[in-house]
Order: C-alpha cells, then structure tokens, then sequence
C-alpha cells in the first residue's frame, strides 16, 4: 500500500523530492491534489514499509 511521506507545495518541489528518493532506490509515486491546477500542492507516496526511512532521507536533505 502506498502512503503519503511528504506534502509539496508545487510540482517542481515534488519532482525534486522523488529524484532524491528514487536516486536513494526508493519506489515513488507523486499524487496532484488538485486536479485543476497542475502547480499545486502534490502528495509525495512511498511504499508503506519505507515511510520511516524515506522521510529520514528528506530530512537528511534539509526537505
């Protein structure tokens, strides 16, 4: 099951994150919440069992 990690505030802020996560070997998926604008505020999901640890990486990137 997928599980929100992180709540960006844009697109490009989002895509940021998951090139840190990916690059780190993580499974990343980026969920608009708004459907009506594309710039929006994006939800940042990883697989369940790597929540703790994906969000330690952000972290660790000052994210």
């Amino acid at each position: 099951m997928w599980t929100v990690v992180y709540m960006a505030n844009t697109k490009r802020d989002a895509e940021k994150m998951q090139k840190i996560l990916t690059e780190e070997g993580f499974l990343v998926k980026i969920k608009p919440i708004s459907k009506s604008n594309e710039e929006g505020t994006c939800e940042i999901l990883v697989p369940r069992a790597e929540v703790e640890e994906a969000h330690h990486i952000l972290m660790n990137h000052g994210l």
